[in-house]
């Protein structure tokens, strides 16, 4: 693996964040910015369709608690809504989850459904990118009470009981620009339709850049409930049984964080945020001696794995460390004299947890429709 050939992806964050490097640069970056208006354009008139009742939102027969974020990718959406599954059960409730199921891996499900049923057992999701079908379904066949809604903020056909939104402390406002300049998905605006801002990974920056973050918020919604959150090592977690079983494919074990603590480790990604990644590797105390980046939802095939393998290898790592995610994306077959593990993520409340146990309540206790 050569760790100096950038992908597409890394190519075009490297173009729309910081100072341009190059005329060149100025210039696509100009023909971004164009593009851009007409994304803000298509994103506010759609928007502005549901705010006046012309396009329509359908209603699920029980409560819905929506989880998205401004931007795309990378905020901390998976084990937010795993911590969200947890106080709704805890709540006496059956929560029941809801997904696109963006990027299908071969075997069914995507890489976050794999992810979920891990950390989530028992929970019944449902991925349909009709999601007022979706909805419908987990409701009925299941028997849920409540239905967390996965990454549907701007999904507005899907009437929703609660909106939470995520925003990354480490680039909240997605280089201050919309797709395909930026990484907003809508104008930061379209804040004012939420009910809960949750700041993740809000322990990597400082008082000060918390603060800003907040300003913003304020400036656009004065209701909302805020509340921060910080990513804990969960352990780490290696393959073990038969992968037909998902629920029971990963274990943590004392060899390996033993391995861990003795030599670094490889470390490899692809997720929306890979240094988001890198610094809770940090937080954790995980020692690493390089990070290799791939696109986000990349998926794997074993010529990747044997690259990563005789880097690891040349670089003297006995392991590669990667996250969830990417983990349930490999098959056992593919490993060799190098063992993989992966970095269990816990989401943490570390200011709001009231405000948000209290939203959450609210919208529970009321009747089904």
């Amino acid at each position: 693996m050569d760790r100096r050939t950038k992908t597409a992806e890394q190519r075009f964050l490297e173009l729309i964040s910081g100072p341009p490097k190059s005329l060149g640069s100025r210039f696509l970056r100009g023909i971004l910015w164009i593009a851009s208006s007409g994304y803000r354009c298509g994103t506010g008139f759609r928007n502005s369709l549901f705010d006046l009742g012309v396009k329509r939102s359908h209603s699920a027969p029980v409560p819905v608690i929506s989880v998205g974020n401004l931007t795309t990718g990378g905020t901390g959406k998976t084990p937010t809504v795993a911590m969200l599954v947890g106080m709704l059960q805890k709540l006496g409730h059956r929560p029941g989850l809801i997904s696109r199921g963006y990027r299908e891996l071969a075997e069914g499900g995507n890489d976050e459904a794999r992810v979920l049923e891990l950390l989530c057992p028992g929970t019944p999701h449902v991925q349909n990118r009709d999601r007022v079908a979706a909805a419908h379904e987990v409701a009925a066949n299941d028997g849920c009470t409540v239905i967390i809604a996965d990454d549907a903020f701007q999904h507005r056909r899907l009437k929703r009981d609660l909106d939470i939104v995520l925003i990354d402390a480490l680039n909240p406002w997605g280089h201050d620009a919309l797709l395909p300049r930026g990484l907003l998905r809508e104008s930061v605006s379209g804040l004012r339709r939420a009910d809960v801002v949750i700041l993740t990974r809000a322990d990597l920056v400082d008082e000060a850049s918390r603060t800003a973050i907040w300003r913003i918020v304020k400036r656009n919604n004065q209701t909302a409930a805020t509340v921060e959150l910080s990513f804990a090592s969960g352990g780490l977690h290696g393959y073990t049984g038969n992968k037909q079983a998902i629920g029971r494919m990963f274990r943590s074990t004392d060899a390996e964080a033993d391995m861990a603590e003795d030599t670094g480790m490889l470390a490899f990604c692809g997720i929306g945020n890979p240094d988001g990644f890198r610094k809770t590797l940090k937080v954790a105390e995980v020692p690493i001696m390089d990070l290799v980046a791939f696109p986000d939802h990349h998926h794997y095939d074993q010529s990747d794995i044997q690259k990563l393998t005789e880097t690891a290898e040349k670089m003297g790592a006995k392991a590669l460390i990667t996250t969830l995610k990417d983990l349930v994306k490999i098959e056992p077959g593919w490993l060799g004299s190098v063992s993989v593990v992966a970095l269990n993520i816990e989401a943490q409340v570390t200011s709001g947890k009231e405000s948000l146990t209290e939203a959450i309540s609210k919208i529970t206790q009321r009747p089904n429709r």
